[in-house]
């Protein structure tokens, strides 16, 4: 799977645009894919129990140390992931829109491994289907700035974005089974 290593960008030394000048709409379609698949790989292997885990997290945003779990997990990145492939459509289509374009499954909704999956497969051709809405000459003069030190982005960039963030969450996914089947097995 093709990495987007934000570690430049957030040191400063490239731009979100200097990274992912090289990428094409078509492949857009591959990184998807990838991305997918490897998710569906991580919570394959996870239960319906481990959905609900609360795992420790020091990196959490409060004090308690407590960790976001899978299905929350799942509901946030699947709702960046389909709100910048909006952005990046309408973009690509010359529309150039300053609004959030975001609805997020409520993670509680998600409570079981079955249900998990299937918000997998269906952002996966949301996801997939915003591709097949880009023009044949998509309008990568276009740019919005989400996030101002990652700089105006085109539609490629937006998308892109969305993936990178999915990549971030994998270690994270990844680190709560661990944690869960750690628990389990004292």
């Amino acid at each position: 799977m093709k990495t987007i290593d934000l570690g430049a960008v957030r040191a400063g030394q490239a731009s979100f645009a200097d990274i992912t000048r090289d990428i094409r709409h078509a492949d857009l379609y591959e990184m998807t894919d990838e991305l997918f698949e490897e998710l569906e790989s991580i919570l394959v292997k996870a239960t319906d129990a481990a959905l609900l885990f609360v795992p420790h997290d020091a990196a959490a945003s409060d004090q308690s140390e407590q960790g976001w779990t899978l299905n929350h997990v799942v509901a946030h990145l699947t709702a960046t992931l389909e709100e910048a492939a909006a952005i990046a459509a309408m973009l690509a289509r010359g529309v150039q829109g300053e609004e959030r374009l975001r609805y997020e499954t409520p993670w509680q909704d998600l409570s079981t491994l079955q249900s998990v999956l299937a918000r997998l497969h269906e952002s996966h051709r949301i996801n997939r289907a915003f591709l097949d809405a880009w023009p044949d000459e998509p309008h990568l003069d276009l740019t919005r700035t989400l996030i101002p030190r990652f700089g105006p982005m085109n539609a490629i960039g937006l998308y892109t974005f969305g993936i990178a963030h999915a990549q971030v969450h994998l270690e994270q996914l990844r680190e709560t089974i661990r944690q869960y089947s750690l628990s389990e097995s004292r």
